[in-house]
């Protein structure tokens, strides 16, 4: 596996276009992995800017007011928001250095497609897009509910099979991951 920088514990990244069902399917993985014992963490990238703050909260009004970062700190979850002074595009590698990564087993990463590190792509040929194992030799596995236009020299899972994919992360990647 690839060594990744700022990485602590093994990272897995599940890469596809829009509308595939990324989310959909860590929904599923998250908890099958939880039910042995394994500590996941997750980052997912957003194209969008996102608020997680809203107007008439202290934190929210305290942010526009200049202060960067802001953390909500409370009993049950702490959030830490961090105003981007150059806007543009965050780097995986960037985000990891901030990412408290103490007592995890594994980062699942939604997005980052574009980036070096090992992944399984989700593909699904009825929506028209390319693949993208074929032009990224960090791509692991693809996981597909149909046969995809070019065989791949990867395994391929079923994305339909949340169980299956969960095997292999265990079986294939997890056995073999070095940070």
């Amino acid at each position: 596996m690839l060594n990744f920088r700022n990485a602590q514990v093994p990272i897995l990244g599940f890469a596809a276009f829009s509308g595939t069902g990324k989310t959909t399917l860590l929904k599923k993985i998250i908890p099958l992995l939880r039910l042995n014992e394994l500590s996941v963490g997750l980052i997912k990238h957003s194209h969008h800017s996102f608020e997680i703050d809203y107007p008439g909260k202290d934190s929210y009004e305290l942010r526009r007011a200049g202060a960067s970062p802001v953390m909500l700190s409370s009993s049950h979850r702490r959030a830490i928001i961090t105003e981007h002074r150059v806007i543009r595009e965050p780097t995986l590698a960037e985000e990891l250095a901030y990412f408290d990564q103490t007592g995890l087993d594994l980062i699942l990463v939604e997005g980052f497609k574009r980036e070096r590190f090992p992944k399984i792509e989700l593909h699904r040929p009825a929506l028209g897009k390319p693949l993208l194992f074929p032009a990224d030799d960090t791509i692991i596995a693809i996981a597909t509910d149909a046969e995809p236009a070019v065989e791949p020299n990867i395994p391929r899972l079923d994305i339909n099979d949340p169980e299956q994919i969960t095997r292999f992360i265990y079986q294939e990647f997890l056995a073999h991951a070095r940070v």
